[in-house]
């Protein structure tokens, strides 16, 4: 009991909530220490495919155990958001940007849904104290989606729902005050299927479930601040901004529901633009045009640099 309320009506409560603001599942785990998932991050960092992301070495003890992230931390609510579409560019000889970054920047429209949902939890537990998280901090988001039962790691780490499939953005709320935690983890239906591996133009997805980043395109587009490796510079499969081969080529994807966000809607009209607009793109254009975009996080440089690098492969222009 908590505040006169039953845990498990809160957690209904706070479940309710949260599909009302337009999230695809909520689930709650117990806010404690993720060993497992602490060796599998410190291998993959020491065998440096962390690429040029420094950044994941610092607060090690942060990302895997949230109680340092939050003081008297009990629990972690997870949700997801679907940003699936079929909504494509209109040229197909055109660069190809990331169906994630179509509209709005996703952090700043889970942020608010979550601090909607802050609110709601305070208005029945006026004692609660935590924060709000969306790639904002140190934390193993995947890992906490997957306890709280939303989904499983799939062969190409990303985190995969039998409802709603990979095209998921995700977001936490570490918070001090207990809920009702699922307690049986989803199996892993990935089964013997390998078409995300066989299908990355880079070799970039690893045998144990974790991604060599150095080899991504979604890292080389985006993340790598400096010249993008020759050998992945050969191979972006036209993409210019991000990447999503690994996801078009996921079974649990066939069928997921489309999402219904109208902030994830092309705002501006850059979906139209053709392969000569894109390479006369002017610096001013590229702003108004991806403003409150994820694009606007590699830079207007970036991606021209990027789009030399595909039209020296032959990339640009070539129809698939």
């Amino acid at each position: 009991m908590v505040s006169g309320i039953t845990i498990q009506e809160l957690s209904t409560a706070i479940r309710e909530r949260a599909l009302d603001l337009g999230f695809a599942a909520c689930g709650f785990s117990r806010a404690e220490a993720l060993p497992g998932d602490a060796v599998r991050l410190r291998e993959w960092l020491d065998e440096g495919h962390h690429a040029g992301m420094a950044y994941m070495q610092n607060h090690f003890e942060k990302r895997t155990d949230p109680r340092q992230l939050v003081d008297g931390a009990q629990s972690v609510i997870s949700v997801l958001h679907s940003y699936h579409t079929h909504r494509r560019q209109d040229d197909p000889e055109a660069p190809v940007v990331s169906t994630y970054a179509f509209g709005r920047d996703y952090h700043k429209v889970l942020k608010k849904k979550l601090n909607l949902l802050m609110e709601h939890i305070r208005s029945m537990v006026p004692e609660t104290r935590g924060r709000v998280f969306v790639d904002s901090a140190p934390v193993l988001d995947r890992a906490w989606a997957r306890k709280a039962g939303l989904g499983w790691i799939g062969k190409n780490s990303h985190l995969i729902s039998r409802s709603h499939g990979s095209y998921v953005f995700i977001g936490e709320i570490i918070l001090n005050i207990p809920l009702a935690y699922h307690k049986i983890p989803e199996h892993d239906f990935c089964g013997d299927c390998t078409r995300c591996i066989e299908a990355c133009p880079t070799q970039a997805i690893l045998e144990n479930r974790t991604l060599d980043a150095g080899r991504c395109i979604s890292y080389q587009t985006i993340e790598n601040r400096g010249e993008i490796d020759q050998e992945v510079r050969e191979n972006l499969a036209k993409r210019i901004f991000g990447c999503d081969i690994c996801q078009e080529v996921c079974p649990w994807n066939r069928k997921a529901p489309l999402h219904t966000e109208s902030e994830f809607e092309p705002r501006t009209g850059w979906t139209t633009l053709s392969m000569d607009e894109w390479t006369g793109l002017e610096e001013e254009d590229f702003d108004r045009l991806f403003n409150g975009s994820a694009v606007r996080r590699a830079g207007y440089l970036k991606i021209m640099n990027t789009l030399g690098y595909l039209q020296q492969s032959g990339e640009a222009g070539k129809i698939e």
